[in-house]
């Protein structure tokens, strides 16, 4: 990693790390700050919680940490400077919602329930000396959740070749960590005149929402209403589509069968972004243009804190190695994980859904595993759900959806998953869908 060291005057480091609620001290800055400072000082013998990374599962755990130790300190370091929603951007890509709808203000949620916010960068982790390193300097922490989403494997096409991955994230954005490339997709789509566009989507286990099969409804919507004389090609690694296998099968047949074609059992092989062709295990495909969506991984920073899983015959998995019930690390449990970069569950199903919904769930969990610990409680196991709306018409708006219960098998002690698809596309799941989204923005955005 390449650290940079920096100049920052008192005031400015005041206005860089002074971001919590109104209750936070004003803090004395020396006058040099370099990548090996120690800034944010120990507010005396107060818990310090740091949560890296503030999407729904980071802001979720802070807000709960506030309010269930209230004596904490807890400090949440985000790269950007507002919060972008996955879910409901693929209806931002189409205009049913507005850019104000996914995109919000951190530091009112920060300030009404009295964490800090930290805009800066995380570089990497000293957990021997309990240490996060970041642009800023070092933050000392008793505990540490990681909740960073997912990283791109370009890697996985490309390997090292640095000019095929920047080719293809400019030119074919994947659109789903926030929030450039999802400005970039849709730019494209407003441009888009015509011709075959391909889809590659990512094997399972990856983030959704921003659903790929939605995103195909929408975008085809998006060229039958204004007649454009274009195609959508799906190329999926799966068998079939799924999860919601009929709603999304009658939507392409019903809605779009001019427009899109899903091809089974498409693994991609080989990725030629410059002459716009893909190899896989269906066949050959050349495109006029393409959403490239490379398979998905945990955060850089799960690496960087040496916190990947390993396989059997010891590859890493490239999910974070924890524990399936109360999410800390194998190694290390002042480390837990939230959101997207969870590691696996159960053999039945594998991982939890990389969907806000769970995200927001299991950073309440995980809120109360350290409540309870820091008050020398027995940390109770608790399951989440899940539950995802995808819209597949706008004209008039129909969804569908999927809804996850989980229970522990009383016999084997594993988690068991219960899928429930809601095929049937209708309005009603429309208004659902957006009285869900506003529960769970108040919950932790407060709007």
């Amino acid at each position: 990693m390449n650290r940079r060291n920096f100049l920052i005057t008192p005031p400015a480091l005041a206005l860089a790390i002074g971001m919590g609620g109104a209750s936070q001290p004003a803090l004395a800055a020396p006058a040099i700050i370099t990548s090996n400072s120690r800034i944010l000082p120990r507010d005396g013998k107060k818990p310090r919680i740091v949560i890296c990374g503030g999407g729904w599962g980071g802001m979720t755990a802070a807000r709960y940490l506030r309010e269930l130790i209230p004596n904490s300190d807890v400090v949440l370091l985000e790269r950007n400077p507002t919060f972008w929603s996955g879910p409901m951007s693929n209806k931002w890509l189409i205009d049913i919602v507005s850019t104000d709808f996914v995109n919000h203000d951190m530091q009112r949620p920060a300030n009404l329930y009295g964490y800090t916010l930290l805009q800066t960068e995380v570089t990497g982790f000293e957990r021997d000396r309990k240490l996060v390193r970041t642009a800023h300097g070092l933050i000392e922490y008793d505990f540490l959740i990681l909740s960073g989403g997912i990283r791109n494997a370009y890697d996985a096409w490309f390997g090292n070749d640095q000019r095929a991955i920047d080719y293809t994230r400019t030119h074919f954005p994947s659109a789903y960590i926030p929030n450039a490339e999802m400005f970039a997709l849709k730019r494209k789509i407003k441009e888009f005149k015509g011709g075959t566009i391909v889809m590659t989507l990512p094997p399972p286990p990856h983030r959704c929402p921003p659903s790929p099969y939605e995103r195909a409804c929408l975008i085809a919507w998006h060229i039958k209403k204004n007649r454009i004389p274009g195609k959508i090609l799906i190329l999926d690694p799966k068998p079939k589509v799924a999860p919601i296998h009929m709603g999304y099968q009658t939507a392409f047949q019903e809605l779009y069968p001019d427009i899109i074609t899903h091809v089974p059992n498409a693994k991609v092989v080989e990725v030629d972004p410059f002459n716009k062709r893909i190899k896989t295990t269906a066949g050959e495909f050349k495109f006029d243009d393409a959403i490239l969506m490379p398979p998905h991984q945990a955060a850089e920073m799960v690496w960087h804190a040496g916190l990947i899983g390993k396989d059997a015959n010891g590859k890493p998995t490239g999910w974070a190695d924890m524990h399936s019930r109360l999410f800390h690390a194998n190694s290390d449990d002042s480390v837990y994980f939230v959101g997207d970069l969870m590691g696996f569950i159960s053999d039945q199903f594998g991982h939890y859904p990389k969907s806000g919904h769970v995200a927001n769930y299991i950073g309440r969990i995980v809120a109360q595993n350290i409540a309870e610990r820091v008050a020398g409680k027995e940390v109770v196991a608790r399951l989440p759900d899940n539950l995802c709306y995808m819209m597949v018409n706008a004209e008039p708006q129909e969804e569908i959806s999927v809804k996850f219960e989980y229970e522990v098998d009383a016999a084997s002690g594993k988690v068991i998953q219960t899928q429930i698809d809601m095929d049937v596309r209708t309005e009603d799941l429309v208004k659902e869908d957006f009285a869900w989204i506003k529960e769970k923005f108040s919950d932790f955005l407060a709007i």
